[in-house]
């Protein structure tokens, strides 16, 4: 009879469950670079596991995905308003040089169990 008792070994699969959510998400980003619905969902899954995070190195990696998320779609839009000026064009391929990055730097700490800062 365990009760409300927290065993270690659950805290640990509790964590490892929150990183293999994370690098959906990181997967769900990078297809997002063709489809871009998937950045959608990532988001969504972010926001609904975001308080399962509080506290852990890995509320960081929520929170970059997110950020991640709401700076490409400002982006974006900023790109196809400006498109015929030709501006945007180089806006959006800018935007997708960004994501890239963020999509590679957040894989990384990810993979090295490191939190990420801004």
């Amino acid at each position: 009879m365990t009760g409300d008792v927290m065993h270690p070994q659950d805290s640990s699969q509790d964590e490892q469950k929150l990183i293999r959510l994370a690098t959906v998400v990181y997967v769900l980003q990078a297809v997002g670079l063709l489809l871009p619905v998937s950045l959608i969902v990532g988001v969504i899954i972010d926001y609904v596991k975001l308080p399962d995070t509080s506290g852990s190195w890995i509320e960081s990696h929520f929170r970059w995905q997110i950020r991640t998320f709401w700076v490409v779609l400002v982006l974006v839009i900023v790109g196809v308003l400006t498109f015929l000026l030709v501006v945007g064009y180089f806006v959006l391929i800018g935007t997708c040089i960004w994501l890239i990055y963020r999509i590679i730097k957040g894989w990384l700490f990810l993979n090295d169990r490191k939190a990420l800062m801004g």
